[in-house]
């Protein structure tokens, strides 16, 4: 419920209709099946698409990717990066510094589906806040991988890394991934809201360092029409990353939201009926002030 009282987003439905109050959920949703599905679709069916996992993977045995902070743990361990690890490190860095480094988890990572199951159930049923956590606790646990990699001379966060698990579960049979799954799941619908990908994950953590200086942003361009109805807030899964760029003109604050914790997931666009949030770059201060 938001603030008002209604359930969030039902001025948007009512203002612009159901696809446009839903569409970046569902274009999001689209995603992380898609991938989810290029994955499987080899071991299932034997369409090798794609081969490895999120983790490492090669497209169409040609295209190398690997996940930046899973390398970054590999070389904390002391071991040397083969020349295609490195490569494809460096397609899927460039990729999110442009897009913004938390994409990858509201439109890659399938744990985000868990993830905002929890946090629909935690809405439908009135659960408040929950406990309150530090969400600079992701930054210690990031921290505190990689000097477990580098102690141990193993990529210590792919051990228990849910991302792998449910990835290897869906592939294999889930086995032991179901409890982590499941403990996720419990945590952020009955201990602390937005618990796992706000407060706790290191690679959010790492992708969100990355997201700093990329220019795709949420802006909100049209924030003089805002009417305080709070869904933006209510829906964001870093909330904190909006008030500044809603709430900033007197404090000379753009429009644009800077932060690299938000995920662009677009959640703001559709729940809000006034539209006053719309996808931009981070030059769009730059212009208004251009033109004023």
């Amino acid at each position: 419920m938001s603030a008002a009282g209604k359930r969030i987003g039902a001025e948007a439905i009512a203002a612009k209709g159901r696809w446009q109050a839903s569409k970046w959920l569902v274009w999001r949703r689209a995603s992380q099946v898609f991938f989810l599905a290029l994955f499987v679709a080899g071991p299932w069916f034997g369409w090798w698409i794609v081969k490895g996992s999120l983790s490492s993977s090669r497209t169409l045995d040609v295209l190398p990717l690997t996940d930046s902070y899973v390398l970054l743990q590999s070389l904390a361990t002391g071991h040397a990066a083969e020349t295609t690890a490195l490569v494809g490190a460096l397609i899927v860095l460039g990729a999110y510094l442009l897009v913004g480094g938390r994409v990858y988890c509201s439109w890659v990572c399938p744990v985000n589906i868990v993830t905002d199951a929890a946090q629909w159930s935690r809405r439908r049923l009135g659960l408040g806040l929950g406990a309150r956590l530090r969400r600079d606790t992701r930054y210690l646990i990031l921290a505190a991988t990689l000097l477990v990699s580098f102690v141990t001379g193993v990529v210590a966060w792919e051990l228990v890394n849910p991302v792998t698990l449910l990835h290897r579960g869906i592939l294999f049979g889930m086995g032991i991934g179901w409890l982590a799954i499941a403990a996720i799941f419990i945590f952020d619908l009955l201990v602390a809201n937005h618990g796992w990908c706000g407060h706790l994950c290191p690679v959010g953590a790492f992708y969100g360092l990355l997201g700093q200086a990329s220019p795709l942003r949420v802006t909100a361009a049209r924030r003089d029409q805002c009417n305080d109805c709070m869904d933006c807030i209510a829906v964001c899964p870093e909330p904190q990353v909006i008030p500044p760029a809603l709430k900033g003109e007197r404090r000379h604050l753009g429009p644009v939201i800077t932060s690299g914790a938000c995920t662009n997931c677009g959640r703001c666009i559709d729940v809000c009926s006034k539209d006053v949030f719309e996808f931009g770059t981070r030059y769009f201060s730059k212009k208004l002030e251009a033109a004023t």
